[in-house]
């Protein structure tokens, strides 16, 4: 009888305990398990579940007041926690890899990406040349799709979106082939196709170089993609392991079967929301185009044209919920600045309840932002840390001189009790909230004013699916109670599917197709919304196969955008006119679509 592998890591009875003034306060409690060569473990569970500490505590990584009070961490059966630091910092970035959920804050802001990449390659194994360590790090940028590699290896960290140093954090964990991977909640940020290739990639190394992964996510699909067995976690507690399977037929605890209860179903349940009752557009885009011209690498003092948004059109009916999806750099952000006027297009115009606002001077623009509000994705910039929640709350009512005194507080107050925030949250700051009360905040701050149009950009991203299905249930009920509009700009399909009636699909800075809800998921006209519906994670039988539907290689760069049907180069379908000919907006019915094949 062969004798039992020893496990590459092995958690035994690992506590961790906050040490607070109020007192000691358990994080995590008596978890325990083991991880074998080529493994992966998925850890699923809500915000505030333990899972982020779990992974920190994994590499011996807690900020201050956490530590470890109990328990091992055996990795190769070396005990990580009584090691010397010297040791389990050669460790780290070689053996063993982490890469966490908020990547803005890793890298220096003033050092290239390449220099950061290359550098840490290099000392990790100094065995390799700068040319060889490039060229790892361009193959890399090419296997998580970040466009035009060589260019954007001189770039700096602002110059990237966040789902794009997301890319970037997951080629500097790679680039070293660890033997164990701790990937925290990697894929929230990413768009499906993204996602879907990062989950490819992972599965790539774990056959490859036989690395372990520990895969933590708050999307149960995803972890179920990619995972051999999930563990689920709820205050800090391991509430029972089991393979996907096992766990999806047979949950064996109240709070597990919640969570799967709160996935959304795309295809098997019929949740789309009524369309709009009128037919009159509250907001017109009408072939609006935005370019911006940035430091061309090549040239000492030359330029480049970045075309964010080309030429879009399409018409927000007044009380609909409108979607608008795409891959990180599609142009979804650029066109939420020209929809909330923060930047005024190039070309084409916007028209706001039947007037243009690039003809309104700077009162009539001042006025028409109490009628409409943004909120953006990221909870934590997004509110001044400074001030307590009541004058972030009540501030916009002051600018706009709509109150003041007794009638201020009572408003604050009432809107405050709307989107469910605690009476006593309003003399606290933001950094005594959590993220989904944060969003709360965001939500009440647009919210004071009554407007008549939202514009949700990413807004419930960064939070766990409980959350996530927690605030769309808010915004049905004050849709319900004020009647306004909404524009939700995402890069989950799911969320989309349950939350708007009609979606335009981006790509490249076009509007590929715009449909009605069920026309787009059950018969989509454009190949590229059945690539993007093929990578949806999801727990019931995809409709799409991402086998034949799922794009491979990278967008074409919105400085060298090619003649014809910008999504030629990745179309399976694509036909000889589709690389001469741009493809016009043609109409059927209530759906717009350009494509050469629909034509």
């Amino acid at each position: 009888m062969a004798a039992a592998k020893t496990p590459l890591l092995s958690v035994r009875n690992l506590e961790v305990t906050a040490h607070l003034r109020r007192g000691d306060q358990n994080v995590l409690s008596n978890i325990s398990f083991d991880l074998g060569a080529g493994e992966v473990l998925g850890v699923i569970g809500e915000s505030g579940a333990g899972m982020t500490v779990l992974s920190r505590a994994i590499v011996n990584w807690l900020p201050a007041p956490l530590a470890v009070t109990r328990g091992e961490i055996l990795f190769r059966g070396n005990n990580l926690l009584n090691m010397p630091e010297e040791d389990a910092a050669k460790l780290r970035g070689k053996e063993i890899a982490y890469i966490g959920s908020d990547p803005t804050t890793a890298l220096d802001p003033t050092v290239p990406i390449g220099t950061h990449l290359t550098a840490k390659l290099m000392a990790v194994k100094p065995e390799m040349s700068k040319a060889e360590a490039r060229q790892r790090i361009f193959d890399l940028f090419d296997a998580v799709r970040i466009p035009s590699p060589k260019a954007r290896f001189n770039e700096f960290p602002f110059q990237f979106s966040g789902g794009m140093m997301q890319r970037v954090m997951i080629v500097d964990a790679l680039s070293a082939d660890p033997a164990l991977l701790i990937a925290d909640n990697i894929t929230q940020p990413l768009d499906v196709t993204v996602a879907k290739q990062i989950v490819r990639l992972l599965n790539g190394l774990k056959e490859d170089f036989d690395t372990s992964i520990i895969f933590v996510s708050s999307s149960l699909p995803m972890a179920m993609d990619i995972s051999q067995e999930l563990l689920v976690l709820q205050q800090g507690k391991v509430l029972e392991r089991a393979t996907p399977q096992d766990l999806i037929s047979n949950p064996q605890t109240d709070y597990t079967r919640r969570l799967i209860e709160q996935v959304p179903r795309i295809w098997e349940v019929d949740h789309t929301p009524p369309a709009s009752v009128s037919q009159k557009p509250i907001l017109s885009v009408q072939n609006a185009s935005k370019t911006y011209h940035t430091k061309d690498p090549d040239k000492v003092f030359g330029t480049q044209a970045v075309q964010a948004v080309r030429g879009v059109s399409f018409d927000i009916l007044e009380g609909e919920n409108f979607g608008i999806v795409g891959e990180s750099g599609c142009g979804k952000s650029t066109l939420s600045r020209l929809l909330s006027w923060i930047e005024a297009p190039d070309t084409g115009d916007i028209f706001f309840d039947g007037e243009s606002i690039s003809a309104m001077d700077a009162k009539g623009i001042k006025n028409l932002r109490r009628q409409f509000q943004l909120i953006l994705q990221d909870p934590y910039t997004c509110l001044p840390a400074h001030k307590t929640i009541t004058q972030i709350i009540g501030e916009p009512m002051v600018i706009h001189k709509l109150a003041a005194g007794k009638a201020l507080k009572e408003r604050v107050a009432e809107v405050m009790q709307e989107v469910g925030l605690p009476d006593d949250t309003g003399n606290k700051l933001p950094f005594q909230l959590s993220a989904s009360q944060r969003q709360r905040v965001n939500i009440a701050r647009a919210m004071v004013m009554k407007p008549r149009l939202l514009i949700l950009d990413e807004t419930l991203s960064s939070l766990d699916q409980l959350e996530q299905a927690r605030l769309l249930e808010l915004f049905d009920k004050l849709q319900k109670e004020h009647k306004f509009t909404y524009i939700f700009i995402s890069h989950d399909l799911a969320l989309v599917r349950r939350a708007c009636s009609r979606i335009g699909v981006m790509y490249l800075g076009r509007m590929a197709e715009v449909a009605e809800n069920e026309e787009l998921f059950f018969e989509p006209r454009h190949p590229y919304s059945r690539a993007m519906l093929s990578a949806m994670p999801t727990l019931e039988k995809n409709r799409y196969d991402a086998a034949t539907c799922l794009l491979d290689g990278e967008p074409p760069s919105p400085v060298n955008i090619p003649p014809g049907c910008s999504f030629r180069t990745r179309c399976p379908d694509a036909i000889d006119a589709c690389g001469k000919v741009d493809p016009k907006v043609t109409l059927d019915g209530t759906t717009q679509v350009e494509c050469h094949l629909f034509e």
